[in-house]
């Protein structure tokens, strides 16, 4: 019932973008409710309440090049820079790591204070070109396609 929820902290979070200059990310319609369903019928989205239990954050995972990627991270703004997106990606690693998945990798901006900078904070490297799979490879296509700028975006990789 939260499914809707989590699309409002996505536009919440994406909002952000726009004060960077990236528009075009802010305005970017979050998945829908039925994609968000596929992931949570297959237990891989998490969502992360405030202390009175309202929803601040959510994240969840897809496999690819049989990993775990983590396709998708958001908090509200409100409850940014309070370890809110650190707990939930701790959480989402550990779930990954007792799945037995070698490593976590996502796709994200490199300049952006709470993209790059803040995976890297928390064991995550940038992948040269070379060792992305043919799947993360085929993802960073995709988001060249859908305008993404690849030379801001970086595909990341942490090893458990």
């Amino acid at each position: 019932e939260e499914l809707e929820t989590l699309r409002d902290i996505e536009r919440a979070a994406g909002a952000l973008f726009a004060d960077i200059g990236l528009a075009a990310v802010a305005a970017d319609d979050p998945d829908t409710v039925e994609m968000l369903t596929e992931y949570l019928y297959a237990s891989r989205i998490w969502l992360i309440t405030s202390n009175n239990d309202t929803p601040v954050g959510y994240g969840y995972v897809e496999v690819l090049d049989d990993l775990a990627h983590l396709e998708q991270l958001s908090v509200r703004p409100e409850a940014g820079r309070r370890g809110v997106g650190t707990r939930l990606l701790e959480h989402i690693c550990a779930w990954a790591a007792h799945e037995r998945y070698q490593a976590m990798t996502l796709t994200t901006f490199r300049d952006v204070p709470w993209n790059a900078p803040f995976y890297a904070m928390h064991g995550f490297r940038i992948l040269a070109e070379a060792e992305a799979g043919p799947q993360l490879r085929l993802r960073r296509t995709r988001e060249a396609e859908h305008g993404l700028d690849p030379e801001r975006r970086v595909c990341m990789r942490r090893d458990f």
